[in-house]
């Protein structure tokens, strides 16, 4: 009896616990389909986390009609995807000379590294938009190319600067470490280079720590707001976040805020069943082999 009420207690703090997580998401849901004034009559019952009403799109036609958001959604995509791509291949290849090659110094450099960590963005971001601002750019004008400076207003400037990445690096190197390095010696011995080895042995054997990385890395580039506002002015180029703020200027319409957060959230949820599994995996061999 005292087995099953522990079971029961254990199911039951689970679900609790999944309720306190998917309530927000269920009530951004189904305000998306609701008009204003019955999102606010439903608030003092569980009517708000049904679908029930007068519901329909307008609140989802409203949004492309008020903002570019195909637009925006384009941009995160193509932003997010470049930089968990170039990211998954620079942090893995510096995790794997960190913990695979044996070189004076590699110590103190992944010290280093993981010092970087405790730096907040907020403290170097002005440095950083003076920095970018000084690199060199190579522009199409008419059927000319030339050369000028600064990123600012760019998809680069939104990109490259978060491409490495300290957490990336560490959470890479953690997990390289548990691949016996006796597969390199062989490797070696019948001839294999070190990229061979990363290329052909050591990444194939990390695809749960390619899938944390790239959820870990998509989620802040979806999710950047501060970084766009400051290097980005044209509205073609502005990521689905700084969106947003469109709906807060004149007529707010809650409705169809809900709706483009319910838009903007979907592909998030989507990468993260799609990889859970070997987010867990990662997570887990991690943490008892790091």
């Amino acid at each position: 009896m005292t087995s099953f009420l522990r079971i029961f207690a254990g199911h039951a703090g689970r679900v609790a616990l999944a309720l306190i997580f998917a309530l927000p998401l269920l009530f951004m849901l189904v305000s998306s389909f609701k008009p204003d004034d019955q999102i606010f009559g439903d608030l003092g019952s569980l009517r708000a986390f049904l679908p029930v009403g007068a519901l329909s799109l307008d609140n989802y036609t409203g949004v492309f009609e008020r903002v570019p958001a195909a637009q925006f959604l384009l941009n995160s995509v193509l932003i997010s995807s470049i930089t968990v791509v170039l990211g998954i291949v620079v942090n893995s290849m510096a995790a794997f000379a960190l913990s695979r090659m044996r070189w004076p110094g590699r110590k103190l450099v992944l010290t280093a590294v993981i010092a970087t960590l405790i730096v907040p963005f907020e403290t170097f971001a002005l440095p950083l938009v003076w920095w970018v601002n000084q690199l060199p750019l190579l522009r199409v004008n008419g059927f000319h190319l030339e050369w000028t400076t600064g990123w600012m207003d760019t998809y680069q400037v939104q990109i490259v600067p978060f491409v490495a990445n300290a957490f990336s690096i560490f959470f890479f190197h953690q997990y390289f470490q548990s691949i016996p390095k006796e597969i390199d010696e062989a490797a070696i011995v019948d001839g294999a280079g070190w990229f061979t080895i990363y290329r052909r042995i050591v990444m194939p054997l990390s695809g749960p720590a390619i899938a944390t990385v790239a959820i870990l890395t998509f989620l802040p580039a979806w999710n950047s707001y501060l970084w766009p506002l400051m290097v980005v002015q044209s509205e073609e180029l502005r990521p689905v976040m700084v969106g947003i703020s469109y709906f807060f200027q004149l007529n707010v319409g809650w409705g169809q805020i809900m709706a483009y957060s319910s838009m903007i959230t979907v592909p998030i949820l989507a990468l993260f069943v799609a990889f859970q599994r070997s987010f867990v995996n990662s997570i887990a061999s991690t943490g008892v082999k790091g």
